[in-house]
């Protein structure tokens, strides 16, 4: 008696070891025990020979590589809830289901966003490190490192999704006031929990708040949606806060509006270039004037075995012949 033979999945990063051990269970499953990440070269050899492929957010699946006539892939079973990173559109021009893991990684971000709008009017941070750093610290002043308070303040919500809504939650506990721009307003029933004010327009909202968080995904529609000229609305004395992507904010822009002063500060945990972070960035972390975290925004253990998984239920979805839970069209983009 024959035995059928396991589809090949080609993970690309090292999973939690659960996950890894589940994919060896069902499928004949190729893993990254060192997590190097893969070359371009390397992705395009995997789908040559791969049914299914399980990229992260690190690895560009690109039309050129879809493209190749000897192209074997079937699925693109993405690890992370946004599919900026592989050319969706391409993907099922060629006839591949492309999946996600969203819904997981909400309250994890969530808690992220607001350890940075606590830290970087705080001056967290920049206090720690007179501590662990070896510098002198004379012992309590009533005018030394003074932050600024957070209650009553205006918070501006750039995407009023999960997320966002996620923010506004624990914000709200915070004594925030809670602002936001979206594509179109959230249900009453939920600004009305929130109580949060709708601004159809990001420009006149950008210039009245204290405070301003990037929780938007990133698509052709939102790279640099804070763009220079938006940038420079913002109020001299207020701080951005970005764990969505990079590529949202106009990263040169921010650091010269920083630099000179017209805009208060930063927390960033998303980089335009990442892994590559601009050393001007670092300087300004270093004197104190933004909060830099290296995209740990959802880097929770729990997160990342539920991420594992929904790619483990979409793969064994499609593989028996349903359409995957968590299917990414480019019409959703």
């Amino acid at each position: 008696m024959s035995v059928k033979k396991k589809p090949l999945v080609v993970v690309t990063r090292k999973l939690p070891d659960s996950i890894e051990t589940r994919m060896r269970e069902l499928f004949d499953a190729t893993l990254n025990l060192d997590d190097t990440p893969m070359t371009p070269e390397q992705i395009a050899d995997a789908v040559r020979t791969a049914d299914v492929l399980v990229p992260t957010v690190t690895d560009m699946i690109s039309e050129a590589i879809l493209k190749d006539p000897d192209c074997k892939v079937r699925m693109i079973a993405n690890f992370g809830n946004g599919v900026d990173n592989i050319d969706v559109t391409a993907a099922h021009a060629r006839g591949i289901t492309v999946t996600n893991t969203p819904k997981v990684l909400t309250e994890d971000t969530a808690d992220m966003t607001m350890a940075l709008i606590l830290a970087v009017p705080r001056r967290l941070i920049e206090g720690s490190t007179i501590l662990t750093e070896g510098k002198n610290w004379e012992g309590w002043s009533p005018t030394w490192m003074l932050g600024h308070r957070i209650g009553g303040k205006r918070l501006g919500i750039v995407g009023m999704g999960r997320i966002g809504q996620a923010v506004a939650r624990r914000a709200r506990a915070f004594g925030l006031q809670i602002h936001y721009h979206n594509r179109r307003p959230v249900a009453p029933r939920i600004a009305e929990e929130l109580g949060a004010t709708y601004w159809e327009s990001l420009d006149q909202m950008l210039a009245r708040m204290d405070i301003i968080s990037v929780n938007c995904p990133h698509t052709p529609a939102t790279y640099h949606l804070l763009s220079a000229r938006r940038l420079k609305l913002i109020r001299k004395d207020a701080y951005i806060v970005n764990t969505a992507r990079g590529g949202v904010i106009d990263e040169d822009t921010l650091i010269k509006l920083i630099e000179a002063g017209d805009i208060g500060g930063a927390g960033l945990d998303v980089y335009e270039h990442e892994p590559a972070v601009n050393p001007k960035l670092v300087r300004l972390a270093k004197a104190g004037k933004v909060t830099l975290l290296p995209h740990m925004g959802s880097a929770t253990i729990e997160g990342r075995v539920e991420m594992g998984e929904k790619v483990i239920i979409n793969i064994r979805t499609f593989l028996d012949n349903h359409k995957p839970p968590d299917r990414v069209l480019p019409s959703m983009l």
